[in-house]
């Protein structure tokens, strides 16, 4: 099977991106191909693969053009992803399928997805990019376990599931080679988590463990979900916007008078290439 290719990354969280504009090209878009290609030794090596498609082939409904087809790189499916839909929207811009002078409303299983560009209408490396991330759920606290410790865990829902703790230093948690313990019964379909420490006022660093990926350099709706933690734990009133370490960079996260969440950070495509996949 011939195809293109590109690769890209939004704070060090990277991606494959597979254009496939009316569907005809990967059809249904096998979690096996994906887990192949994302594999490190065997593949591409990346934290999951997005397809570049065209809402009304894909049969979603989006008051957009173009849907970010995601999937996990165990070739799990995933209700949404911030870095990636960054680097998406990037590609989109960059091929002359969409303007960065204009909000870019692009679907996703978490629903439409406003994004818009920084003064940089260039739209070249590094670019910041912001993501109307939507209304964040703050639910209940349960426990996470790491590296032979447990932590209270904040469970907050920002497309995808969150689980936030809140630890001394972000060695804590271990290696992180494996799963961390949680509460599988507040998480059914697994979550993503998030260990936490305080850097200054509005201020914070993170690492995280995502479910289908494994620790990743970086994970847009966990940062947000994190800042939000944060910002509830401090009584910190809205408007409000956190800044965000993660290994791979810094994201910021605005949180609105309205509730919503908006993520600006940086996007890049790195490479591409047209491939025959022969695995």
């Amino acid at each position: 099977m011939a195809f293109p290719w590109l690769k890209g990354h939004g704070t060090e969280n990277d991606f494959v991106l597979l254009p496939d504009h009316d569907g005809t090209i990967h059809g249904e878009l096998d979690g096996a191909f994906v887990a192949a290609l994302c594999d490190r030794r065997r593949g591409i090596g990346a934290d999951g693969v997005m397809r570049v498609i065209r809402t009304s082939a894909l049969g979603e409904e989006s008051a957009g053009e173009w849907f970010m087809d995601y999937l996990n790189a165990d070739g799990s499916v995933s209700e949404m992803c911030g870095n990636g839909i960054r680097v998406f929207a990037l590609h989109l811009v960059q091929e002359g399928l969409a303007d960065a002078s204009e909000p870019l409303v692009v679907g996703t299983r978490d629903g439409d997805k406003v994004i818009t560009f920084g003064s940089d209408r260039a739209a070249g490396a590094g670019t910041a990019i912001s993501v109307d991330m939507g209304v964040p759920e703050v639910r209940g606290v349960s426990k996470v376990g790491a590296g032979g410790r447990t932590w209270e865990a904040h469970e907050v829902h920002t497309g995808n599931p969150h689980a936030i703790a809140f630890v001394e230093r972000l060695s804590d948690a271990g290696a992180l080679l494996t799963q961390p313990d949680y509460d599988q019964a507040v998480y059914p379909d697994g979550v993503n988590i998030e260990f936490v420490v305080r850097e200054g006022a509005e201020h914070v660093a993170m690492r995280v463990h995502e479910r289908g990926s494994g620790e990743t350099r970086s994970c847009g709706t966990g940062a947000c979900a994190v800042a939000v933690a944060a910002a509830v734990a401090d009584h910190t009133p809205r408007p409000t916007t956190y800044r965000v370490d993660v290994p791979g960079g810094t994201v910021h996260v605005t949180w609105r008078a309205d509730d919503h969440l908006i993520l600006t950070g940086p996007a890049e495509i790195v490479a591409r290439g047209d491939m025959e996949w022969i695995a």
